[in-house]
């Protein structure tokens, strides 16, 4: 019976020692951000069906570690002291080859590399390749290592570009970094690596020459070039950047959500929309956001880490941080926040208003400008209003206070205390008016003016 993967013992090595020096920057490269997920966090997600983790980090690099724990909590750390080639990276990580029979090398600023390439990588083996390797067919192969194959396609060797004849360098097929070694054989082809070329380091790629050397058989799987794309500069996180959306975009719509200019909107790794939704133009979507069935997100919003119910509408010019929850039909209207807030069935939030640390019962009704005043300077607290109340505009509800169901707040009123169930409440200044006072202040100050 034809091995298959799923058979099989699988280890991912991926490698995340590099300085990163082109992306100029104090936090490590593979740390960067793609559609609101580090790199390193993209690449252990494309390796979730493999059974262990090997992360091979830069010495002092406990950020790095961090990440992928909090990513993977399984994932083994292993250190490269001095960075001394690819291959010497993937020895760091020996300890974790016993029990292996496919050990996938990943780069960790590879952010979007597929699981079902890294499967195929897997399937090869699987058929009986010692190695195989990732390849790429460049529109420009300028700078990048040719994979040199024999009459049947297979790898023989990978020669760099100032290595290459001109011959060679007509080659368009091009090295991703990424292979798959046969565990029985890995400790072999990785040991007898040497460091005999203008770097004096260990390259990984010499594993394809010396396989091809043995008579062992060596297996290509091609890829697109966008998806092996690597990240080294802020230029290219763009670039990756853009390609992400592009996926997240298209993948929305084919769910069938409609994005009426998908090249303005800005989704996240794991955004979650439903069918019959509507995204206008210039929507910014953060982590942790799911949007339900028929709800419409109006033009200029920004969410993170919210929940948005069916038929429910946001905006434009809505924003709702981590812990917004619409319930189905609710209403947040242009200009007005939602944090750490349940908005509850049919109620309507319409504009210029900040509901914090709070929940609005099914059907009520927030008129402009009101503010839950949820912050003492020391501690946060939480306000609570019923279902079909009515807030007026322009009033301040100071936290902890508890709306009854069916009350309405004057508008402008500073509302300290709890207000019961069907009453009214007004707490503002009693208005005073003086007859005749405009008029004596201006002639006054025109006095006064006039003197000067």
């Amino acid at each position: 019976m034809e091995a298959r993967p799923t058979d099989r013992r699988s280890l991912a090595v991926i490698l995340a020692a590099g300085e990163g020096t082109r992306m100029k920057s104090r936090r490590p490269k593979v740390l960067h951000e793609v559609a609101g997920r580090s790199m390193l966090g993209h690449v252990l997600a494309a390796a979730t069906a493999l059974d262990e983790i090997a992360v091979v980090i830069g010495a002092g690099k406990e950020d790095v570690a961090a990440e992928a724990r909090r990513r993977r909590p399984d994932a083994k750390i292993f250190v490269q002291e001095k960075q001394l080639g690819t291959a010497h990276a993937v020895l760091a990580a020996r300890q974790a080859f016993d029990g292996a029979d496919d050990i996938v090398v990943l780069f960790a600023d590879t952010p979007l590399v597929r699981a079902e390439t890294i499967a195929a990588l897997r399937a090869a083996l699987a058929e009986g390749a010692a190695v195989a390797v990732l390849a790429f067919e460049a529109a420009d192969p300028f700078g990048y290592g040719r994979i040199i194959c024999d009459s049947q396609r297979r790898p023989t060797t990978i020669r760099e570009e100032k290595d290459a004849s001109e011959a060679e360098r007509a080659c368009k097929l091009c090295n991703a970094g990424l292979m798959a070694i046969a565990g029985a054989k890995a400790l072999d082809l990785l040991d007898g690596i040497d460091a005999a070329n203008a770097q004096k380091e260990y390259y990984l790629t010499d594993v394809v020459a010396r396989a091809a050397a043995a008579g062992l058989e060596t297996r290509l799987v091609v890829a697109a070039e966008e998806e092996v794309l690597g990240v080294n500069d802020r230029v290219q996180l763009a670039r990756a950047e853009s390609l992400a959306q592009e996926r997240l975009r298209r993948a929305a719509m084919l769910g069938g959500a409609t994005l009426i200019a998908p090249q303005t909107v800005f989704l996240s790794h794991d955004t979650k929309i439903g069918r019959d939704v509507t995204i206008e133009p210039g929507v910014v979507i953060g982590p942790g956001v799911e949007i339900a069935d028929g709800a419409v997100i109006h033009a200029y919003s920004h969410l993170e880490g919210a929940l948005v119910g069916e038929r429910a509408t946001v905006g434009p010019y809505g924003r709702l941080r981590p812990g917004a929850k619409l319930a189905a039909q609710a209403k947040v209207g242009n200009f007005v926040e939602i944090k750490g807030a349940e908005i509850g069935e049919g109620a309507k939030v319409n504009h210029l208003t900040y509901i914090g640390d709070a929940s609005v019962g099914a059907h009520s009704n927030i008129g402009a400008g009101v503010i839950t005043c949820n912050y003492d300077g020391f501690f946060k607290n939480r306000t609570i209003i019923g279902e079909n109340a009515f807030i007026g505009s322009n009033s301040a509800l100071v936290a902890p206070v508890t709306i009854g169901d069916g009350a309405y707040v004057g508008s402008g009123s500073v509302v300290t205390k709890d207000v019961s169930a069907d009453a009214l409440a007004v707490a503002r200044g009693r208005q005073m008016e003086k007859q005749g006072w405009a008029e004596s202040f201006r002639r006054v100050q025109k006095a006064k003016k006039s003197g000067a």
